[in-house]
Formats: C-alpha cells, structure tokens, sequence
C-alpha cells in the first residue's frame, strides 16, 4: 500500500517548510544558540504545519551532526529514526485520546527518566485544548519546572481554550493560513516530480478550495491523480461536486444585470446538477470579495481570479457601486451561517431575491422618497398653515374666486384641509387621528409608500439598520382584521427577522409615523406560500396548534 502524497512529501528539514517563514527562522536561531525553551505552544488551522514543525525541533535538538546550523542534517541515526517513528525520546501524544487526568500523571510520573538516545526527550502533545480542567491543572507544575532534559511541545487548532496559566508558560507561535500562491507553488512541484499531469487552473482552485491548509490541497490532489486522467478544472469541478466557474459567471451576471428570472434559473440549474447550495453561497462570497478588491485596489489585489476573470471583470464593475457588493457579501455570508438551521435551497434562493431589491443605498431607492416628500411644503401649505381663508371661500362662492381674505367664512376655515384628504398627499400629523379612527385596508395600500420612506428615513446613516428597509419592502398589506392590520411576508425565514428587537422597533415606529400612535399590526406568513403548507406547521394546524404572530400586538391568531 503506498504511502499518501502529504505523508510522503511531509518536511524533513527546515527548508522544505511552506509558509512558516517567522517560525522557522526563530526556531532555527533557538536551535543555533542553544535557547532553547522548555515549552512551546504551536496555535493555527489545520494542515499548516505545527505537528511536522513540531517533529522538526525535535530531530534539530536531538540530531548528531557537529554544526548546529545544520541541524536536522536528515542524515544521522537519531533522524532517521525519528523519520521512521522509532525514536523512543519522542513521545507523540494525542490529547484528543488522552484527556483525563490518569493520563497526565502517568506522563509526570515518567518524564523524570533520563533520555535513552538522544539529547532531550521531547513530548509533542497534538490537540491539547481537548484536555480536561483537571488535566491541565495536573500539568502545570510540571510544565513550568520540567527536569532539564524534558521539553514540551504543545499544538492546537483553538488556542482560545487554552488555560491562560498554561499559556503563560509556553513561547507562543501562531501558524497562519499558507498563501494562495506558495501553495500553488508547491503543488507545482509535487505534481512535476510525482507524473502527475495537471492545469495552472486547476492548481489554483485545489490551493483555493484548501482554505490555506497544505495537507488539504495535497490530499485533494492525491485524489484527483486518482483518476487516471490529466487533472483539469473541468475533472475537479466533476470529482469534487464543487460550482463549475463559468456557471457561478453567469450566475453573477445575471445578479449584476438585475435580471431576477435569469439569476433563480441559473441558481435552479446548479442545483438540479447536484452542486451543494452551500458551495454556492460560498462561491458567491469568495467571487464577490475578488471582485471588491478588483474594483477597490486594482488587478493585483484580486489573486484569486485569473488574468483572463481579471480582465473580463473589470469593465463589467465599473458600475456597480462598491457599497452595493459588500451589501452582496453579507448576504450570501448570512445564507450560508442560515444554510445550518434551515432548508440551504431556500435560504440561498431568498438570498439571491434579496440582492436584487433595491438596498439603502442602492441608487433607485432615491427618487421615490423625494416624490412623496416634496408634496408637504407646497400643496398643504396654502390649506394648512395659511391664515387666510382663500381654499374656504373657493369652496362655499364658486362663482366670486376674489374674495376678500377677511371674510366671515374664517372661524370655519380650519375644518376643510380635514375633510378633503383624500385628494391631497397626506400629511401623517393630520390624518393620524382619522386613520386611527378607521383603518381601511385599501387606505394603507395607497399611504404604504409612505411607510417605506419612513424606514428609509430612520434606517440612514444607522449601520445596525442597513438592512432592514429592503426586509421590509417584502412585507405587504394583506387586510385589517378586528381593528389590527395584518402585513404578509412570504417566508418564515423572513419573518424570523422581524424577531430582532431592533427590526420589530424601527417598522413599529415607522408604521405609527404614518397610520398614528394607537396602530396595532402583526405579521402572518401568507398562506399562499411552499411555506405554509411545510410538513411540519401542517402537523401543528392538525393538532390543533396555533401559530403566534410577530408584532406589538401578540394575541394568537
């Protein structure tokens, strides 16, 4: 059976480390002069390197060769028995099997024996955040004051959990994510030694769908090896079931466009294909933050596409406002956290709907609220504020429009602009008291407008508001029920919203704005929905169960 390509291509010296430059060269100057530590604390993502490092400091402070600078030579009997696992001074410990506290003092009863064949006796202790408190608290003692032979090495994926008192006791080193570019670098040089026949692009996706870690880019390109043709973008979009690139193009485009039809049609086609609607989202995060950087920085800063993507979408930005694609990316990035609670084709359909309504602070939303602003100042003026009574007497002498602005008519002069609403914009301090009087559905179908220039208003220059205006742009007046308006939304998903108290405030706030401060609301799903008739709310109605509605007024329907 042979050996995998990250096992048989893993470290054996310091210079055929990836990525870990600031590491390296602090652990080789340690090694050089001789400070050596009695503890150290290796913290990053998987498959960056802190267990090979690990194994690398340990044949560098056991290994035989005169020069320090040398060392690990990969030569001497001590690393070539630490190559093949049967160096009994290096004690491999997983602290993911090893958790209890039996375990560590069975270690602090040991680690007082003197090494049997080299220098130190060295304990790389892989996963140590998996320890139990007792564990840890059996550790400490011995690894602040360990026997001069014994040194610690500690590696973890989650150094946020560990202990600060064991923390404080270790040299801490960070291993970050590996560059895009160093791990293409690198595959490179694999493929090339090993026979493996494979495309630039390809390369450059496997480093991609990596996510830094070189363990994982080498054992997807095992994979792909496998299948005994020359791996291209093509084959490891197939293998992979990851989103075929000029698809997830089109789909963009299409969401650039605002073609809403072409944007659920190319999302429909990915997903009858069999792509996981999570690969998309991520997709769509990844291929949008390229392309911020593209627009922002320029060509160079967007590594992730190629020359011919760069060039191709250059042109295409230059009139997509950049606050429009960060308003994308926290989208499809709360579709995909969504995609763990919930159905992730829906999650992600409602996502891509959601894009392309017009955004606080999208261009269109700007026209509509200087349409319904304007009218206040000019039309009401004359009937509302003016002491003269030239709207009362037009509306009693017909005939004789020059009427004297001293008239008999002004005591009744105020009563008018009240009764003559409905052929004016309305104003909400006037027409408040009559709406909450009688609340007609149609009423509210023609002031909505209002209510969404409301939201507007009271979302702008508030970051915490960004996106309510376009949550609610997708509620509707469905009817007024017992004095109580009844808005629909068309999914659960959306009215789960509006159970953040800052959502639910600022609509309440708005619609009392318009309709006055005794309106009561609520929010119902619209029957009409997929939603309504889920599996499970169809069970709920069966029983006999009730729904409760979202809004100030929480009585069940």
């Amino acid at each position: 059976m042979g050996q995998a390509l990250y096992r048989r291509w893993r470290p054996r010296r310091w210079e055929d480390m990836v990525g870990q430059e600031a590491v390296v060269r602090t652990l080789r100057h340690a090694v050089r002069t001789g400070r050596i530590a009695h503890a150290y604390l290796f913290a990053g993502p998987r498959g960056t390197g802190k267990t090979t490092t690990a194994r690398l400091m340990a044949k560098a402070l056991n290994c035989l060769h005169p020069d320090p600078e040398q060392r690990p030579c990969d030569q001497c009997h001590v690393c070539q028995a630490i190559n093949e696992g049967r160096f009994v001074d290096l004690i491999e410990i997983d602290a993911a099997s090893h958790t209890s506290v039996d375990d560590v003092r069975a270690l602090r009863d040991k680690i007082h024996y003197s090494p049997v064949e080299g220098r130190y006796k060295v304990y790389i202790i892989d996963e140590v955040h998996m320890l139990s408190t007792a564990a840890f608290n059996a550790l400490l003692k011995t690894l602040e004051e360990p026997p001069e032979h014994a040194i610690f090495i500690l590696a973890t994926t989650e150094p946020h959990k560990i202990p600060a008192t064991v923390r404080s006791r270790c040299q801490f080193y960070p291993f970050r994510p590996l560059p895009v570019p160093d791990v293409v670098a690198y595959l490179r040089r694999v493929a090339d030694t090993e026979g493996i026949e494979v495309d630039d692009d390809a390369l450059r996706y496997i480093a991609r769908q990596a996510g830094g870690s070189l363990r994982d880019a080498l054992s997807l390109l095992d994979q792909l090896a496998s299948a005994g043709e020359p791996v291209t973008l093509a084959l490891v979009h197939r293998l992979l079931g990851t989103v075929p690139e000029d698809a997830l193009e089109a789909l963009l485009t299409a969401l650039i466009n605002g073609d809403m039809a072409a944007v659920l049609q190319h999302n429909q086609t990915l997903l009858d294909q069999g792509v996981d609607p999570r690969q998309i989202a991520r997709r769509l995060v990844a291929w949008l933050r390229q392309m911020l950087r593209l627009q922002a920085a320029g060509p160079d800063a967007a590594e992730e596409l190629t020359y011919e993507q760069r060039e191709r979408w250059r042109t295409r930005l230059t009139a997509v406002p950049q606050d429009r694609l960060v308003r994308w990316i926290r989208l499809f990035q709360r579709a995909l956290a969504e995609t763990r609670t919930t159905e992730p084709e829906l999650a992600l359909e409602i996502a891509l709907a959601e894009a392309l309504l017009e955004g606080p602070n999208d261009a269109p939303t700007a026209p509509p609220p200087r349409s319904h602003v304007a009218p206040p100042p000019t039309a009401p003026a004359p009937n509302a504020t003016s002491p003269q009574p030239t709207s009362s007497n037009a509306a009693t002498k017909p005939t004789s429009p020059a009427v004297p602005p001293q008239g008999g008519t002004t005591p009744t002069s105020p009563r008018p602009p009240k009764a003559s609403p409905p052929s004016v914009p309305p104003r909400t301090e006037l027409d408040a008291p009559s709406s909450r009087v009688a609340l007609r559905i149609e009423e509210v179908r023609q002031r909505w407008p209002q209510v969404l220039e409301s939201v507007q208003a009271l979302a702008q220059g508030r970051a915490e508001y960004a996106n309510i205006p376009a949550l609610v742009q997708r509620l509707q007046p469905y009817t007024v029920r017992e004095g109580t308006l009844i808005l629909h939304i068309p999914h659960r998903i959306l009215a789960r919203r509006f159970e953040d108290p800052e959502s639910r405030t600022l609509l309440d706030q708005a619609l009392k704005r318009v309709f006055g401060p005794d309106l009561r609301w609520r929010i119902e799903v619209a029957p009409d929905t997929p939603e309504a008739d889920h599996p499970i709310l169809r069970a709920l109605r069966e029983m006999g169960g009730q729904i409760r509605s979202l809004g100030p007024d929480i009585t069940a329907t």
